[in-house]
């Protein structure tokens, strides 16, 4: 089992994506399309991300992604 070492620098809202800056210095982006929660969410609601050691939250929406997941492309995707 491997640890993750890397955690979140920054995490924005823009331009219709959610941008997370890692200390390592890679970036994780993905569309807010992607998850269905939040999709739905206004840009200030969107805004609003409260990073932990582990991944990133949004109060207003009640969604919750892990760093683990996010790196491996689960942006808690839409059921197809």
């Amino acid at each position: 089992m491997s640890v993750l070492t890397d955690s979140a620098q920054s995490a924005v809202f823009r331009d219709g994506q959610i941008i997370i800056v890692m200390e390592s210095g890679s970036t994780i982006r993905f569309p807010v399309s992607e998850n269905p929660r939040l999709a739905f969410g206004t840009p200030e609601q969107l805004s609003r991300i409260e990073i932990s050691p582990f991944g990133i939250h949004w109060p207003d929406l009640d969604e919750d992604l892990s760093f683990r997941g996010l790196l491996a492309g689960d942006y808690g995707q839409r059921q197809r």
